[in-house]
């Protein structure tokens, strides 16, 4: 318990339209979630994910509902969830996310990028048992015992509970238990901000401040790109 483990972030190379991005990102997943089990969030709990996360980075409700309109539309793009594997300078593992409507341009881009930033894409499963997946929710700390509310969770999966950089309570949980803990926290009355998979590294990789400057303009390179939708890695 106590302070969640967090990776290094890359905050000198924060951006004018990160929350572009962010609205681009949950858009597709709006539109994968639709996809595969229709627009009403009250029998569709990935969609009702997609929409609690949207509020967490205040995107307007006419564009999530825009979103999920083009999603059942005859002209909507249909996306394909592809991870790619590779390493970033000085032994950085690095996990991607995608979605996309061409694997055959993502992969070329991202192979770029890769190639520009001084790492190398790999082969699947190069570098994923570096990394656990979970399910991860954020919610409000109100003063709450974590210690109660680790005994209360224990049963629905729980992995991990602590806070984060900004104080906010942070629970984890297995990757395969998500929607139990999900369930869980709506039944019992806890208020989420948002909740999403993540790959937490089991093991890292210290750096100097010069090294890790190299990884972290990798991993902006990524994220900035259109088809990427989360960037994982283990430096600490």
């Amino acid at each position: 318990m106590g302070r969640i483990f967090e990776v290094r972030k890359s905050t000198m190379f924060a951006r004018w339209d990160k929350m572009a991005k962010a609205f681009s990102r949950i858009g597709k997943e709006i539109a994968i979630a639709v996809k595969a089990s229709g627009p009403d969030p009250d029998n569709n709990p990935a969609l009702r994910r997609c929409i609690l996360n949207a509020k967490s980075v205040n995107m307007p409700k006419d564009r999530v509902d825009a979103a999920i309109k083009r999603a059942m539309g005859k002209d909507k793009t249909d996306y394909e969830e592809v991870v790619y594997e590779g390493y970033a300078p000085h032994g950085v593992a690095v996990i991607i996310d995608t979605a996309t409507d061409n694997t055959t341009r993502t992969v070329a881009n991202l192979r770029m990028h890769f190639t520009k930033g001084g790492g190398s894409l790999g082969n699947s499963g190069s570098v994923g048992f570096l990394f656990n997946r979970v399910g991860e929710f954020k919610i409000k700390n109100k003063g709450q015992d974590l210690e109660e509310l680790e005994l209360e969770l224990i049963d629905f999966g729980l992995e991990e509970v602590g806070e984060d950089s900004e104080g906010n309570i942070i629970i984890r949980a297995a990757f395969g238990e998500f929607g139990n803990m999900a369930k869980a926290l709506d039944d019992k009355g806890i208020e989420v901000i948002s909740s999403e998979l993540k790959r937490i590294p089991t093991t890292t990789v210290e750096l100097n401040d010069e090294q890790a400057k190299e990884v972290l303009e990798l991993v902006d390179r990524l994220e900035q790109d259109d088809d990427v939708q989360q960037v994982f890695y283990n430096l600490k």
